[in-house]
């Protein structure tokens, strides 16, 4: 078994337990060490048979695939998993990301899938069934959105800011105009420059920003 990747298989479901053996043992660098068919008793036999990747069931009595990734996570078992589930639904995907499972594969799909996942996740890589791409794509866009500088007031010229503080003291374009003696065109272009750079949207966003931080705008 040296140079072996070695898996368990965690399913209630003894048939699909013998599918996913039959075309993993198919291949020459993989190796079946344990097949159980409930959560205890396959953190029991991680713990005992120390495989490379376990591959877990969402669904399993005695304790689910979640609290076993849980268990996994608390133990600081060093495995990486692989959920198998029916389970589309993109909160699913994200719950088991988020507990550390390196492989997102469906049941539909496992017999295809399988083995390229064991290998990606062997091989360091995560593996996700073509069907969740899109939640893979929305997950890693919000992360970047969650990195990314927000838009403040001082990303305002001087001229943006005042038409900003006279916005918030409800005068018209004409009125801003009169008062800072220039054009109402160039009283739009700054109105439509200061959405664009706090990435305001809709009829009566920006009046409502500016009446939302007045306090800022006049400190």
């Amino acid at each position: 078994m040296l140079g072996k990747t070695s898996i368990l298989i965690a399913d209630d479901h003894p048939i699909v337990r013998q599918g996913l053996r039959q075309t993993i043992e198919r291949e020459s660098d993989l190796k079946v060490v344990a097949e159980v068919a409930d959560g205890l008793s396959a953190l029991e036999q991680i713990q005992a048979r120390k495989p490379g990747i376990a591959i877990l069931d969402i669904e399993m009595p005695e304790l689910d695939g979640l609290g076993v990734l849980r268990e996994i996570n608390r133990r600081n078992l060093p495995v990486k998993v692989i959920v198998l589930t029916i389970y589309r639904e993109e909160e699913a995907f994200h719950q088991t990301i988020d507990l550390g499972a390196k492989g997102y594969v469906l049941k539909d799909s496992a017999v295809t899938d399988i083995v390229s996942a064991i290998r990606g996740v062997a091989a360091g890589h995560n593996y996700f069934s073509p069907a969740m791409t899109d939640y893979l794509v929305a997950r890693r866009n919000r992360a970047t959105a969650l990195t990314r500088p927000k838009p403040s007031l001082q990303d305002l010229t001087p001229a943006e800011r005042n038409v900003l503080k006279l916005i918030a003291e409800y005068k018209t374009s004409t009125e801003i105009a009169e008062g800072l003696h220039i054009s109402p065109r160039t009283v739009e272009t700054h109105r439509t420059n200061i959405c664009h750079k706090l990435e305001i949207h809709g009829r009566h966003a920006l009046m409502k920003f500016a009446l939302t931080h007045k306090s800022e705008l006049f400190f």
